[in-house]
């Protein structure tokens, strides 16, 4: 029998001899598309995770680690401001209606336009970088002690160049991307988190009389580096960057791109125009707000600023997986139907955007509650070893736990924003976030001298809720609604399901603890697993229960694909 389709209302199955509908197709197209950039994040983050242990291990909360995050923070936030910002709101929209439109020769003289745009421009980026990197990690950092401004500084003439290579990547994988091709943009981040592992173990320098004390008695990824060793942390970031890049190769083979000094493109203009709003409010969230967060945060003593990073670690996990994956398997489509619009087009349009908004809404809520009730120990499984405290592992678990309240409205937010992306529409949410960073701030500041650090993650969450809110409310208004999309059903159903597994979690967390003892490895990873285990297998149930159709439309799909 045919899978069931999520266009409303999502109960009714198909009939038996029914052929699938073009919306049919696409609902699957963007399930498959998911599937494939859920597991690309997947790995990614567990690498993630995997590259901040490593970090943890070899340097704890250190100055040093603040230094590498500075380091890297300068032209990951260049990236995104120029070029990273492109991508989703500005670049795959319209390479995917030139593509749709024109047909692929347009497509590649477009993409060799911008290719060698951003090579010209950013070289001299890179090289002002270079020349000026004392000055600019002041500015980022200015509470910061001498000494961790000058390893800083020393950092970033080594990570710059990364952000040439970051951005030749964007192009080419929003090309990809455009071309609904997923796969190896999908990975990227597993080689670039992979390069960062390796090239730290292996070449991370190893303090002599360490070794020999050590000898036998615990592995060598667990000693502690000297803190002149994050100069090879920092190399792995620049590898990485250029691994992921190169990675995107195999998916471009036919591809007709040639270097062109002749940048004068219609959709170019286009491009910019779509950008200008956004490039207003990444100003803002990377040169104002990061700054601002970064400059309190380092008010607050030693390594706050890396427990901020080692939260943001953990909660990009379900976000990448979740809201991330979902979002830009939807883009495409949603851009290509709103490059045909007209009525059916406005139709099939809400159709695609309510099957995200429903299938994020289904895994983000259990996931925020299971790693809400389950911080603790997944913290100090993760980072509470070597050089990381257990007094670490409180500080980060209770940031974790204020950045989730926002995480499920984050979820949502970003595929409503996508949506307006998709309508070639970026002025609105780029309003809309003027307005929450401005919240932001001011919470931050009121509530900091009452929470202090933690004050900077309640303010997060806060900007994420008003955010999500204004934009469902702006965005029902354009669209004169979502159509029957039975989103509060949704809602309801998973809440539910959620709470109860996430109360089954919260019991079973001391009694597991009481009956393993002690804080070995293995039984840590026995508390995460036997207790997360035990509340996944509550939410499937109450789930089934419950009839919760996009679980179980996904599970019909997988199954359809795995027997085929």
């Amino acid at each position: 029998m045919p899978t069931k389709s999520l266009t409303a209302p999502i109960e009714t199955d198909l009939p038996e001899d029914a052929a699938p509908t073009q919306q049919d197709d696409s609902h699957e197209g963007v399930a498959r598309a998911t599937g494939v950039l859920a597991l690309g994040n997947i790995a990614s983050r567990i690498l993630g995770l995997v590259r901040e242990i490593v970090l943890t291990n070899l340097f704890g909360a250190s100055a040093a680690v603040d230094a590498f995050k500075v380091a890297v923070i300068v032209p990951k936030a260049l990236y995104d401001l120029l070029i990273g910002g492109h991508v989703n709101s500005a670049i795959i929209p319209v390479l995917s209606e030139v593509a749709t439109v024109s047909g692929r020769d347009e497509l590649w003289r477009l993409v060799s336009v911008l290719l060698s745009m951003i090579t010209a421009v950013l070289a001299l980026l890179v090289l002002v970088l270079e020349l000026f990197a004392p000055q600019i990690v002041e500015l980022v950092s200015s509470g910061a002690a001498p000494q961790t401004l000058a390893l800083a500084a020393d950092l970033l003439r080594l990570t710059a160049p990364a952000l040439l290579f970051l951005s030749m990547f964007a192009i080419l994988s929003g090309t990809l991307y455009a071309l609904r091709s997923f796969t190896w943009p999908a990975f990227a981040g597993v080689v670039f988190n992979g390069g960062i592992v390796v090239v730290s173990l292996l070449f991370a320098p190893l303090p002599q009389f360490q070794v020999m004390l050590s000898a036998g008695a615990l592995p060598l990824w667990a000693i502690a580096r000297p803190d002149s060793g994050i100069t090879v942390v920092a190399l792995g970031w620049l590898f990485g960057a250029l691994a992921q890049l190169l990675l995107q190769m195999p998916g471009l083979r036919g591809a007709r791109l040639r270097v062109t000094i002749h940048w004068r493109h219609p959709a170019v203009r286009r491009i910019i125009a779509l950008y200008i709003p956004v490039m207003f409010s990444l100003i803002l969230d990377t040169l104002v707000i990061r700054t601002f967060s970064y400059n309190l945060a380092s008010q607050t003593g030693e390594g706050s600023i890396a427990y901020m990073d080692w939260a943001t670690t953990l909660i990009q996990f379900p976000h990448g997986l979740i809201a991330t994956a979902i979002s830009i398997a939807i883009l495409p489509t949603l851009a290509r139907q709103a490059a045909v619009v007209e009525r059916e087009g406005i139709t099939a349009f809400k159709d695609t955007l309510g099957l995200g908004l429903r299938l994020a809404t289904t895994l983000i809520l259990p996931a925020t509650v299971g790693l809400f009730v389950l911080a603790v120990p997944i913290v100090a499984l993760l980072f509470q070893h070597g050089a990381f405290t257990a007094q670490d592992t409180t500080i980060t678990a209770e940031a974790l736990r204020l950045y989730l309240i926002g995480l499920p409205f984050a979820t949502i937010d970003l595929l409503l924003v996508y949506a307006f992306y998709a309508r070639q529409d970026t002025l609105t949410p780029a309003l809309v976030g003027l307005f929450s960073l401005i919240l932001y701030m001011v919470v931050a500041v009121v509530l900091f001298p009452y929470f202090g650090l933690f004050s900077l993650m309640i303010a997060d969450s806060t900007k994420h809720i008003i955010h999500a809110a204004v934009s469902a409310f702006l965005l029902w208004r354009r669209m004169d609604g979502f159509g029957q999309q039975r989103l509060l059903v949704t809602v309801g159903k998973t809440g539910l399901a959620s709470a109860v597994m996430g109360l089954t979690a919260y019991l079973a967390v001391p009694l597991l603890t009481a009956r393993l003892g002690g804080d070995s490895l293995i039984q840590e990873l026995l508390l995460v697993g036997i207790s997360g285990g035990l509340s996944l297998l509550v939410f499937f149930g109450l789930a089934a229960l419950l009839r919760i159709q996009e679980l179980r439309w996904l599970a019909g799909l997988l199954k359809q694909r795995l027997l085929r």
